[in-house]
């Protein structure tokens, strides 16, 4: 990575200045990712189970309703904030932190269906070459196409809980039984992704071996989930399923909407400078109670993550505050940071649909 990288307005962004700024804040801490993963999931797990016994202990009554959609939005936000430790996995050193990945695999990843190999990829994302290219699966040049995308974007949430299940209870086996089926499924079935026509690269010996035992304990968990809940209670259909399934949708929703203003989703393909990079992420620092219930675990920090990818994210307030104090007036980093979440979806639909506009004139004019 260069020390200065030019912008198309003609400004330089030094890298290694910005970097002496935060120096000392690249060291994880390990008991902070415990303590907060851990009351996270646990305090979800509770609000879970108020869902579910909330209309069977009070009826449906007016405060009771009050009191299930209140616990179904702390269910939703606490267990956002569980799940979203995955993408620390990924940069988190790999000594040390053995038994923190371990533990979020078994009270989380296998529990949502999101074992942590399904994002491996995501070091593609900050490779200089590859960012917003094909070679980058959470890339679509969302502001070169049509605004309905944007909304196709959200509602697949509705899709995506069904598609989870098919891959992990049906097709894990038909790949085990079936060697060849392997390869189809590791490159377009096994990430977690924007671009729907990704296609992953293949993976060493190693990693094939921890995707086969988590896509095993992935398959062991639906098969309680439906025996428990189906089978053995002599029902075809469980409550639990019911709020399960809307849970999930609340939590892909919620994510959805966080990464599409994650960026600002600018590129069509070609490959990008350093500062282009960062002129094309968002940063959301206040207000900050409110974009850490939508951007929790440093996410709302996206520039500034993808400028050191190696902060911690207890680590990232602190870092935006240093940089944003010292850096000069002219920094590009100040032009990442954005006044709230629904400013930047609004851009993003009003550049699409403007993008639309002149490529029907365009259109017009040409026939």
């Amino acid at each position: 990575m260069s020390e200065l990288s030019s912008n198309p307005n003609g400004t330089n962004f030094s890298f290694t200045e910005a970097r002496k700024l935060i120096g000392d804040l690249t060291k994880p801490k390990p008991w902070v990712y415990w303590v907060d993963f851990v009351t996270s999931i646990v305090l979800g797990h509770a609000a879970l189970h108020l869902v579910f016994f909330i209309p069977r202990w009070y009826g449906w009554t007016p405060l009771a309703i009050a009191g299930l959609l209140i616990s179904y939005a702390l269910t939703v936000i606490l267990y956002m904030r569980a799940l979203m430790f995955i993408h620390e996995l990924v940069h988190l050193p790999k000594k040390g932190f053995r038994g923190f990945r371990i533990a979020w695999n078994a009270m989380a990843g296998i529990f949502f269906l999101v074992p942590s190999f399904l994002y491996y990829p995501h070091v593609d994302h900050h490779r200089r070459k590859h960012y917003g290219t094909d070679h980058d699966g959470e890339y679509l040049p969302l502001s070169h196409r049509s605004p309905w995308l944007i909304v196709g974007f959200i509602v697949q949430a509705l899709l995506i809980p069904f598609l989870a299940i098919a891959r992990f209870l049906i097709i894990s086996p038909i790949c085990w039984i079936c060697p060849p089926a392997r390869r189809f499924t590791h490159r377009h079935m096994s990430t977690m992704l924007v671009d729907p026509f990704y296609e992953r690269p293949d993976g060493s010996p190693k990693m094939m071996r921890i995707v086969i035992f988590q896509e095993f304990l992935c398959f062991a968990w639906l098969v309680w989930f439906f025996i428990r809940g189906g089978i053995m209670r002599g029902e075809y259909l469980d409550p639990f399923w019911l709020v399960g399934y809307s849970v999930g949708v609340g939590l892909l929703i919620l994510n959805e909407i966080r990464t599409l203003g994650a960026h600002r989703w600018s590129n069509e393909g070609g490959e990008m400078s350093f500062e282009e990079q960062l002129l094309d992420s968002v940063n959301y620092p206040d207000p900050a109670w409110l974009a850490e219930i939508w951007g929790p675990v440093g996410t709302r920090y996206h520039a500034l993550h993808h400028l050191f990818p190696s902060i911690p994210y207890h680590n990232l307030p602190e870092a935006h505050r240093r940089l944003m104090a010292d850096l000069p007036e002219d920094s590009p980093y100040r032009k990442t940071v954005a006044t709230n979440l629904t400013a930047e979806l609004v851009a993003l639909w009003k550049r699409a649909a403007e993008n639309q506009r002149q490529r029907t004139q365009h259109q017009t004019a040409g026939a």
